[in-house]
């Protein structure tokens, strides 16, 4: 229903702004042009966040290796903005984390790690909001083992531990668009552009296509803001300029494993060749990475390959007592980061700020930037496109963080009252914080969705349904991959799910039984063409299988 209202919206409305891109920048724009007062619509060709943001580390972080690039003002920025969601705009969503660093070399190491991790911290609590993360502290050998009894004895002669924040970064982008619409913007997936309008000199709509109904339309807008992240150049292409960012892609790949292969109180930042590696805390799981290589082939589905895989479990093998293995490995995930080239090639050494620019008149694009500065960079482009007007987003909490404390603290009597465990009622708040009302209203109706996913026990059938009825979900595979993380954390990958949440999204979205089979039959499929990519040696070989499937 909200998706009709917002097309209708968009057929026939005039818009102040209209944004291009689901990811979290384009939501985190919608909202800030909403949130000002502004006539806003959204627009993603595809599920929300179904590209880079729902592929990431899962950190919101300053970044600890931007000191070393001594770029001081991106750190001290994303400082301030990981304070702001921790503690103001998200709290239900973005959660501390402790993280290890250890150290290979006494005396140097120490001093040299130290110093930035102190720097990190001051920075932290120079910025407006409260640190909100305790303080790094030094860890002797014997110290660090205690911590983090896996690490090998004899690979580190001690280390540092630190604090950051971690968030589940497809949900943070369907909070940012809740948030938009429930600000008044009409936001619309499986909504392509495909054309601009141009009218005396000037772009005044989009040509867009329903990708549900196929049917064309113009959607008219003073100003239009490209968030494409690495599509931009694409979306570009349909407009009459020779402008572009000079914006590469860099594929990350992570691999989830259970948090048994690993025994550790905290997760870990590790140096390696070319860049660092995660090992970081994700509930019953670990996630691991990434890599950081160029990528030039299919961007809505960038494929990992094995030898992506053996790079992250070699990393990691060289500093755990007890190998992991590929049989280990329970779901891989691969994304692509949005960089602003520079004259080195090195992918993990190009700029994480971002660029806002004119295309031509009445249409802005935004270009680079990462996850945790989302809001800045909105702020930016609206700023750019609405100078005369003001942005607001600092004091925006997003859906489900109103009054988190409370229903935190009543986590109990939730429990009792649903018929669940405390575990899962804890993990609910943190999935939907305070929105977690209505997962009880499904509950109280009927009481059988209280029963988990087949294989994935981490779900409850009732999350299925409200991800139809309350978060925009239209196929089986936008609940499986990002309303919930199934794909990635059931050891089938969700082949046992499948069926049971088809069956749920049917009922919930008035599907006919083929189209229910097909939906099935999609998911499987492009489950086992991932599977049998990730047996391919390069980027191009796991491409073809990857793409070779519908």
């Amino acid at each position: 229903m909200n998706r009709s209202r917002a097309l209708t919206s968009l057929h026939t409305e005039e818009l102040d702004v209209l944004v291009i891109g689901g990811g979290i920048t384009g939501a985190g724009a919608a909202l800030d042009a909403a949130t000002r007062g502004l006539k806003t619509g959204l627009i993603e060709a595809r599920d929300w966040a179904s590209g880079t943001s729902s592929r990431s580390s899962k950190l919101v972080h300053g970044g600890i290796r931007y000191l070393e690039q001594l770029n001081f003002s991106l750190v001290h920025e994303a400082l301030s903005e990981r304070g702001l969601l921790l503690q103001r705009l998200a709290p239900h969503l973005v959660t501390p984390i402790k993280l290890l660093y250890p150290l290979e070399t006494p005396v140097i190491e120490r001093c040299y790690v130290g110093a930035g991790m102190l720097l990190y911290d001051l920075f932290a609590r120079a910025s407006r909001t409260k640190a909100g993360m305790r303080f790094h502290r030094h860890f002797s050998r014997r110290q660090l083992k205690r911590v983090a009894p896996g690490l090998k004895h004899d690979a580190f002669v001690g280390g540092l531990g630190y604090w950051d924040g971690q968030v589940d970064d497809a949900r943070l982008v369907v909070s940012a668009v809740r948030t938009a619409v429930d600000h008044g913007a009409a936001a619309a997936s499986r909504v392509r552009a495909e054309g601009f309008v141009h009218e005396g000199g000037r772009v005044v709509g989009v040509v867009a296509r329903d990708l549900e109904s196929d049917e064309a339309f113009t959607i008219r807008a003073r100003e239009i803001v490209i968030a494409a992240g690495v599509w931009t150049d694409d979306v570009l292409g349909l407009a009459e300029t020779e402008i572009r960012p000079r914006v590469r892609a860099s594929k990350g790949v992570h691999i989830v494993v259970p948090r048994d292969c690993f025994d550790s109180h905290a997760g870990l930042l590790l140096r390696t060749a070319t860049s660092v590696l995660f090992v970081l805390p994700w509930g019953k799981h670990w996630i691991i990475g990434t890599t950081d290589t160029d990528w030039n082939l299919d961007k809505a589905h960038p494929a990992a390959t094995q030898a992506d895989i053996d790079y992250l479990l070699d990393q990691v093998n060289r500093v755990v007592e007890h190998p992991i293995t590929r049989d280990d490995v329970l779901g891989v995930y691969a994304g692509l980061r949005p960089l602003l080239s520079g004259q080195d090639e090195n992918t993990s050494t190009l700029s994480r700020e971002h660029t806002v620019a004119t295309v031509e008149p009445g249409l802005t694009m935004i270009a680079g930037g990462k996850l945790t500065t989302y809001r800045v960079m909105a702020s930016d482009v609206i700023d750019h496109v609405a100078p005369h007007t003001t942005s607001v987003t600092d004091t925006v909490v997003l859906r489900g963080g109103e009054s988190f404390a409370a229903h935190w603290n009543r986590r109990s009597i939730f429990a009792e009252q649903h018929g669940l465990t405390l575990r899962q009622s804890e993990r609910l708040l943190r999935r939907y914080g305070s929105d977690v009302r209505a997962i009880g209203e499904l509950l109280a109706a009927k009481p059988e969705l209280s029963a988990t996913l087949p294989g994935a026990d981490d779900t409850l059938l009732a999350e299925i349904v409200y991800a139809c009825e309350a978060e925009g979900a239209l196929h089986l595979d936008d609940v499986l991959t990002r309303r919930t993380r199934v794909s990635i954390e059931a050891e089938d990958r969700g082949l046992a799910a499948a069926p049971v949440a088809a069956d749920l999204m049917a009922a919930a979205l008035d599907w006919s039984e083929q189209q229910r089979d097909t939906e099935v039959q999609r998911y499987l499929e492009r489950v086992a063409a991932e599977i049998e990519s990730q047996l391919q040696l390069t980027d191009e070989a796991a491409d073809r299988v990857r793409n070779n499937r519908p």
